[in-house]
C-alpha cells in the first residue's frame, strides 16, 4: 500500500467471499483482551475462528492478516440495513484497546492516523458508502459493545468515513409521555430501521430496544450512552435517518 507500512501477518482463519459480492462495508472493532499481542495471537489462531483483515496497534502499527479479497471472520451474527452476516460484504478493522472490561480508554492519535490512512486506502479500491462505515455495536447491539463510546467517529465522518450529526443532543428528559406510545414506538423503530439497524417489530418497546438505543448512543452521542429514548437522541436519530435516505445509504 503507498504511502502506508503493514506488517504482513497471516492468519489461517478465512474463507472465500460469495461469488459475486461486493465490499460496500467497514467496520470496526476494539480487541477487548489486555494486549496487543495477545490479540494477534488469537486472531491468528485456528482454534479460535476469527479474523480480521487488518489490526491496528496503540503504537500505529498496522497488520494485515487476511486479504482484502477473502472473507474473515470478525463480525459473526449479524445484521444491517436488513443484510445479514456482514462477513460477507465487509472489511473488518481491530483497533487494540482493552475495551470495556479490561480498562476501556481513548484510542491513541498514531493509530487514529494510521486507522484514517488505511481507510483512505480501502475507499481507493472499493465503493463503501457513508453509512456503512460501522461499529460491530451497531450490526450485533445484543452482543457486543465496541468499539465503544471513546471511538472518533466524528473525527472519521470529516474525513468521509462515515456520518455524523452536528445537532445537539444534550437534552436528556424523556420522550415518553409526550405523545402516545404507540406513535413514538413506531416513529423511533422505524428511524433505527432506516439508519441500518435490525428491528423486529415496529410496534414493539421492550427489552431489545435498549441495545439499539445504547448502540446507537455511543457511535453518534456517545457523551449520553443511556439506552433511554430521549429527546437529545431522538433529534440525533432523525437528523442521521434524514442524512442516510438523502446520501442513499440505505440498501
Amino acid at each position: 500500500m503507498a504511502g502506508l507500512q503493514i506488517t504482513e501477518h497471516p492468519s489461517p482463519n478465512f474463507n472465500e467471499r460469495p461469488a459475486g459480492t461486493a465490499i460496500d462495508t467497514v467496520v470496526l472493532h476494539y480487541t477487548g483482551m489486555q494486549t496487543g499481542a495477545a490479540a494477534l495471537a488469537r486472531l491468528c489462531d485456528p482454534a479460535a475462528e476469527v479474523s480480521a483483515h487488518y489490526l491496528i496497534e496503540e503504537d500505529g502499527r498496522i497488520f494485515r492478516l487476511v486479504p482484502e479479497e477473502k472473507r474473515a471472520w470478525h463480525a459473526g451474527v449479524s445484521v444491517w440495513q436488513g443484510r445479514e452476516n456482514l462477513n460477507h460484504s465487509s472489511i473488518g478493522i481491530e483497533l487494540v484497546n482493552p475495551g470495556h472490561e479490561f480498562g476501556y480508554r481513548p484510542f491513541p492519535e498514531k493509530q487514529v492516523e494510521s486507522l484514517l490512512l488505511l481507510l483512505a486506502e480501502v475507499r481507493s479500491r472499493h465503493t463503501i458508502p457513508a453509512g456503512r462505515y460501522l461499529g460491530h455495536s451497531d450490526i450485533a447491539p445484543a452482543r457486543k459493545t465496541d468499539p465503544g463510546e471513546l471511538f472518533p467517529w466524528a473525527r472519521l465522518a470529516a474525513h468521509g468515513f462515515g456520518l455524523w450529526s452536528r445537532l445537539d443532543g444534550s437534552d436528556t428528559r424523556l420522550v415518553a409521555g409526550a405523545e402516545p406510545m404507540a406513535e413514538m414506538t413506531n416513529r423511533l423503530n422505524k428511524q433505527l430501521a432506516i439508519v441500518g439497524y435490525h428491528i423486529g417489530d415496529n410496534d414493539s418497546y421492550g427489552a431489545g430496544t435498549e441495545p439499539l438505543l445504547r448502540a446507537f448512543q455511543a457511535h453518534w452521542r456517545p457523551e449520553t450512552v443511556s439506552g433511554l429514548y430521549d429527546h437529545g437522541t431522538a433529534a440525533i436519530l432523525r437528523d442521521i435517518a434524514t442524512q442516510s435516505v438523502q446520501n442513499g445509504d440505505t440498501i
